[in-house]
C-alpha cells in the first residue's frame, strides 16, 4: 500500500507517494530522487544517512517517513546556498576532508546540526558530534579539522579557504 506523503525539504513543499513502511531516507532517495543521503548500514549505526529535522541531526534510515512530516527536512543538498558551496563543503574539500565521500553528507549534516547550536566548539565537542558518523577512510584529524575552520568561517564571516591560509601561514587574515 502506498502513502501520499507531505514533505518539506530543503525549503521546498514536496508531496510523493510512497509504500507505507517507508523510511525517511527510502522517501528521500527513491520517492525523491534525493541521493546524497547514503543508505549504508540500515540499521542506525553508520550515520551516512544523517539529514537535518527542524536543525537536528537525526538518522534517516530508522526514522519512519511518517516522522518527518510537519518538520523541515534539509539534507546535503540543501545545504550549499546556490552555486556557493556551505562553508562547512568548502573547508571539507580544502582540507581533505572528504576521502571516498560516502560517510561526508551525513557528516556534513551532523556537523551543521552541531553548529548552529555551538558556534565555537572544542574539538572534543566536534569529535562527540560526530560520533555517531563513521569513516573507513580517514582518521577523523582532517574532518575534525574542516568543521573547526568552517566554524571559524561561519562566526568571523570570512571564508573557509581565507581561514585555512592565516592559520597556514600562522597569521591572522582579516579579508
Amino acid at each position: 500500500m502506498h502513502t501520499i506523503i507531505e514533505l518539506r525539504v530543503n525549503g521546498d513543499q514536496r508531496t510523493v507517494g510512497v509504500p507505507s513502511h517507508y523510511t525517511l531516507l527510502e522517501t528521500l532517495r527513491y520517492g525523491l530522487g534525493l541521493t546524497g543521503s547514503k543508505q549504508g548500514c540500515d540499521k542506525g549505526d553508520c550515520g551516512a544517512c544523517t539529514v537535518l529535522r527542524d536543525g537536528e541531526a537525526v538518522l534517516s534510515c530508522i526514522m519512519p517517513v511518517q516522522e518527518a512530516v510537519g518538520f523541515e527536512i534539509r539534507t546535503v543538498e540543501g545545504l550549499a546556498s546556490g552555486a556557493d558551496p556551505h562553508p562547512l563543503q568548502d573547508a571539507f574539500d580544502l582540507t581533505g576532508g572528504a576521502q571516498c565521500g560516502f560517510c561526508t553528507p551525513g557528516i556534513l549534516c551532523s556537523a551543521h546540526g552541531l553548529l548552529s547550536t555551538n558556534p565555537d566548539p572544542t574539538r572534543q565537542e566536534i569529535a562527540e558530534a560526530l560520533s555517531g558518523n563513521l569513516c573507513r577512510c580517514t582518521g577523523y584529524t582532517k574532518i575534525f579539522e574542516a568543521v573547526d575552520v568552517a566554524a571559524e568561517a561561519l562566526r568571523t564571516d570570512r571564508t573557509s579557504e581565507v581561514v585555512l591560509k592565516g592559520r597556514r601561514s600562522g597569521s591572522t587574515v582579516t579579508s
